[in-house]
């Protein structure tokens, strides 16, 4: 890893690299989807306390993690030591706006997508209307 977090990942962390891990999934980060993790952050209660700072660790902690064989794995579960599962949908939500922010999913987004909602275990009516909420969100004319 590039640095070495100062503490342990909060929740909201594991939000913020949720959101980083389907931006960078399809190895081309938009401004859509970059604009849309800042609004997240900078906009929805769960992240009201978050130190803005820990951006600059959890993004490259997530390229890391991405280098690696098994990088998608320890991600995911980086990512379920350290968040509540009460926020497993919100995590699934987030990521589903931050594939759709630039109007098209891509096939690496859409499987990342399915990794995520298997290990974080989201039912399948609920991710059907988490995506269709997202889908919804993100139409243009």
């Amino acid at each position: 890893m590039t640095q070495e977090a100062p503490h342990p990942w909060t929740p909201q962390d594991s939000l913020v690299a949720v959101m980083v891990a389907i931006s960078a999934s399809d190895a081309n980060v938009r401004t859509a989807e970059l604009i849309k993790i800042q609004s997240a952050v900078n906009n929805l209660p769960v992240f009201g306390d978050y130190d803005i700072d820990r951006l600059g660790v959890v993004t490259p902690t997530v390229f890391d993690l991405f280098e690696q064989e098994d990088g998608i794995a320890a991600l995911i579960g980086l990512v379920r030591a350290n968040l509540p599962e009460e926020l497993f949908e919100t995590a699934y939500a987030l990521a589903c706006d931050v594939a759709a922010a630039d109007g098209k999913i891509y096939e690496p987004e859409l499987r990342l997508l399915e990794e995520i909602r298997y290990e974080l275990d989201i039912d399948r009516l609920h991710a059907a209307a988490i995506e269709r909420g997202a889908r919804a969100r993100h139409m243009t004319l």
